[in-house]
């Protein structure tokens, strides 16, 4: 039976949309909090029959999936894990029906294994090649291990609290690590930024539909699994408890149930408990005040750092509502009480878990003990996750990068993220190296090392080097000529012809001597010819770093007078220049005018120039007039809106769309006098990159 997907949901808005599997955002708000919608009362009849002929995985339930049958499944086996009566905990609380949900059992230890398969499964049909993810450790090793499978490239951005050994799990897989000193919503903002600034796919978690449906498969395998009722049918629990962080679990559980309920399988409800750690229970403590939005957690303060997220945002709101409507609770267990449940629990029940999966059951002990949960209640408590078992010896630390964002006192907002960016640029940066000599490989490779701090591999064979390029995916390829077995030419052909690498640059460092026909064939694919031993150190690293950082300068050529002087083609930095649409950024504050121009040049259509003052903007207009203006209101000459009121008096920029971003407080008078004259006003502190990307795409269509 095909999927009874109907529309798309903005939980923001309540704008409903046609089915799309892959919506971003709410075509009437802008939200991204997405729901997709089933015509649940088409479920047939014998539905429950029809599963028993199918596999025994989380990809069973197909007509409350929204993906076509013949959707390509990124798989490991995930989903339908055990159901385990707890006897142990049943007789030493006295209270019968306690269930265990084991999602220990999933391929890399944890129930985030459902998210990774269906996520990069979506990813994967829509042909996304690479990705970049913020993770507290669990959804990081999940999506490292299907991304692998999947041969999608994976950016994991952590924080410093995530075990090494977790860390080296994430490279052994081939992600790329980056560590952040910070906190976990740190971390996310910087991932985010780094996703815009790079054009790569973000994973938004709660807020996509692949996600979110992904974690309703726990609720339907715990209805099947559930002894049935009297007249045979499909049964609830009473109580689903989970230890939570950004609370993608119990929203999917909840959707899975009430989905059920409206196709009419099960009765009821249950009430979902959600548990957070004392030092970071933003939820908790928002729902005993009985807010309807959740207050922040600025700095976490728990040794269970997965579990430590300060901005829940619009999840409290769903999971608060859910226990407005069906009952249900929230509550906080210290670390210590975690502690001690792991090691209980083992002992008790001979589950080995994670202190993440351990804190369900000490909120389950405080619930019980408290009156929420009665003794004629049916409970299922999720053990999330296994105790992690990585590989500690196995690599290298230089895998894992090192991120440290700077933000004292008289630093200006966003300028210690600035810095901290750059550097992360620098230190991603990769090189691949393929020369048989290995000490003109070295040598090559403590030139660049003593200018930059690129990551440089060396491959002394051409198969070698070919295998590591597309292993790496690096930025850039320095690639010898002569070598045994496949030549430089081969590797090159080879390059060319695959579309995971096609685009590498690739610059040619060599003792051959060319003929014409060589230098035809590298002129069509490589960067530059560079004569081994005719040229300055200081030549080639400037050439190196000026094609690996897209600088605006021209490209360093080989000196003419040398053999083999470099390919005479136009600089990468200029293709299609003239044909880009132009924006004018008009801020005083350099790196944060120099930030907004980074994030809009990722998408390769824009060509970008800044003005720091209010007199440069109008004389830029003048002379190249602009297609868009994002201006800061705060300027050292001209106040934002005596500017904006100029603009409008040009003839060149009369019509001109004007987005204001700005840290300046907008008071309603204030907005009611820019209103007619901009189109929209964005909050330097609040500037959600994605967002703002979309609202200029929408302003500048193709």
């Amino acid at each position: 039976m095909i999927s009874l997907f109907s529309s798309v949901r903005c939980l923001e808005c309540g704008h409903t949309m046609p089915p799309d599997s892959y919506a971003f955002q709410c075509g009437a708000c802008g939200g991204f909090w997405l729901d997709a919608q089933y015509d649940c009362a088409s479920l047939p009849n014998d539905w429950a029959a029809q599963l028993k002929e199918r596999s025994y995985d989380l990809w069973r339930y197909q007509e409350l999936f929204p993906f076509p049958d013949d959707w390509r499944k990124v798989s490991m086996g995930e989903g339908w894990t055990p159901l385990l009566r707890a006897e142990g905990m049943e007789r030493e609380t006295g209270h019968s029906g306690i269930w265990i949900k084991d999602e220990r059992q999933h391929a890399t230890g944890s129930f985030k294994d459902r998210q990774a398969a269906v996520a990069v499964s979506a990813l994967k049909n829509q042909g996304v090649d690479e990705i970049v993810l913020a993770s507290t450790g669990n959804a990081a090793a999940a999506y490292a291990a299907y991304c692998a499978r999947a041969g999608i490239k994976l950016w994991v951005f952590v924080t410093g609290s995530v075990p090494a050994e977790k860390m080296r799990e994430l490279a052994l897989y081939g992600a790329e690590v980056i560590k952040i000193t910070g906190t976990y919503d740190q971390a996310k903002t910087v991932a985010a930024d780094f996703a815009a600034r790079r054009n790569i796919y973000l994973d938004r978690g709660a807020k996509s539909i692949p996600c979110k449906e992904s974690m309703k498969t726990i609720a339907f395998e715990i209805a099947e699994q559930m002894p049935r009722t009297t007249d045979g049918r499909w049964q609830a629990p009473d109580w689903y408890v989970q230890a939570v962080s950004g609370g993608i679990g119990p929203l999917g559980v909840l959707k899975g149930f009430v989905e059920l309920k409206a196709a009419g399988i099960i009765d009821r409800i249950p009430k979902i408990a959600v548990v957070q750690t004392e030092g970071c229970s933003p939820m908790v403590r928002s729902w005993e005040k009985g807010l309807a939005k959740a207050e922040i957690v600025e700095q976490p303060d728990s040794l269970i750092t997965v579990l430590a997220t300060g901005r829940p945002g619009m999840a409290y709101e769903i999971l608060k509502r859910a226990s407005d409507e069906y009952g249900g609770a929230m509550v906080a267990v210290s670390d210590g009480e975690a502690f001690r449940a792991m090691r209980h629990i083992a002992r008790l029940e001979g589950l080995s878990m994670e202190p993440a999966a351990s804190v369900a059951f000490a909120g389950f002990d405080k619930l019980l003990g408290a009156g929420y949960i009665h003794s004629d209640e049916q409970v299922v408590i999720n053990c999330s996750g296994h105790t992690f078992s990585a590989e500690k010896y196995t690599l290298e630390d230089r895998y894992i990068f090192n991120l440290t964002i700077d933000s004292p006192a008289e630093m200006r907002p966003m300028e210690g993220l600035t810095t901290a960016l750059e550097e992360l640029d620098e230190q991603i940066t990769t090189i691949v190296l393929i020369d048989d000599n290995p000490y003109d490989s070295r040598l090559i490779r403590r030139l660049l090392k003593n200018h930059k701090h690129y990551r440089v591999f060396e491959a002394h064979s051409g198969t070698d080097g070919l295998d590591l390029v597309r292993q790496r995916r690096p930025d850039l390829v320095v690639l010898d000529l002569m070598m045994p077995g496949m030549d430089g030419f081969g590797v090159l052909d080879e390059l060319k012809g695959d579309p995971r690498t096609a685009k590498i640059p690739v610059i040619i460092v060599s003792a051959k001597t060319l003929t014409k026909h060589d230098s035809a064939r590298l002129k069509r694919h490589a960067e530059s010819v560079w004569q081994k031993g005719n040229f300055s150190a200081r030549q080639l690293v400037e050439h190196v770093v000026d094609v690996v950082e897209h600088d605006d300068r021209e490209l360093i050529q080989a000196p003419e007078e040398y053999p083999s002087t470099a390919i005479d083609e136009q600089p990468l930095a200029s293709f299609g220049k003239k044909d880009r649409l132009r924006i004018l950024v008009v801020d005083d504050y350099v790196p944060e005018a120099r930030l907004i121009r980074r994030l809009l040049e990722t998408r390769q259509r824009f060509e970008v120039v800044e003005a720091h003052s209010g007199t440069e903007a109008l004389d830029l207009i003048e002379k190249i007039p602009p297609d868009l203006i994002i201006l800061d209101l705060m300027l050292p000459d001209i106040s934002g809106e005596e500017l904006l009121i100029g603009f409008r008096v040009s003839e060149v920029t009369t019509k001109t769309p004007v987005i204001v971003v700005t840290s300046k407080e907008i008071d309603p008078d204030m907005r009611a006098r820019l209103a007619p004259n901009i189109d929209s006003i964005w909050s330097k502190a609040m500037l959600d990159r994605s967002s703002f990307l979309a609202h200029v795409e929408y302003i500048l269509p193709e």
